[in-house]
């Protein structure tokens, strides 16, 4: 199969598709390498860009995923409402980063950190698909170990735990914050 053929097959399996094609499910559908699905791909992503089209391919959480382009967004949001996504809490958002930087790490590890209890935000992360189990830890009593998900990623809009932003960067900007004079009030 040639390449053109490729990418128009691709295009129509990434249109059909609410969520990130994995490669894998590509290469059980195309039948043919590996290298020529991420060729295509990649000439998609570039026809997309280079005609500033409305529509662009993305690589996140593991895949492929055809969506509007940022640029759009007003008229997007306009026509359909933005999405209403689940908002999380502080409480939420501070023990998903925890995990998401520790991972596996425990409850009571996460307690330890957060200095409160996170029973009530675990359920409400694991229900969400945020979070789940991915093991146990080997000490006694053997506590369940909390990982990330694919899920997480598809909403945080990544690809993988490797492009989280660094924490030396969240420690630094607090750094800077802590230092810089409350603003003057003016009355």
């Amino acid at each position: 199969m040639d390449n053109q053929k490729i990418k128009s097959i691709l295009e129509s399996l990434l249109f059909i598709n609410e969520r990130p094609v994995e490669v894998n499910e590509l290469l059980d559908v195309l039948e043919v390498g590996k290298k020529e699905i991420e060729a295509a791909a990649s000439d998609l992503i570039e026809e997309y860009k280079q005609r500033q089209s409305g529509i662009s391919i993305v690589k996140v959480a593991g895949g492929y995923q055809m969506c509007s382009t940022p640029d759009n967004e007003p008229w997007v949001k306009k026509m359909y409402q933005e999405r209403t996504k689940q908002k999380l809490s502080t409480a939420s958002l501070e023990t998903l980063a925890i995990v998401a930087y520790k991972q596996p790490i425990t409850r009571i590890e996460v307690e330890a950190i957060r200095g409160v209890n996170i029973d009530g935000v675990v359920k409400k992360l694991t229900d969400a698909g945020l979070i789940k189990i991915g093991g146990r830890k080997d000490v006694v009593g053997r506590p369940f170990l909390y990982i990330t998900t694919r899920k997480f990623l598809e909403y945080f809009g990544i690809n993988s735990l490797k492009d989280l932003p660094k924490l030396e960067d969240f420690v630094a900007l607090a750094g800077k914050e802590q230092e810089s004079p409350a603003p003057a009030e003016s009355g």
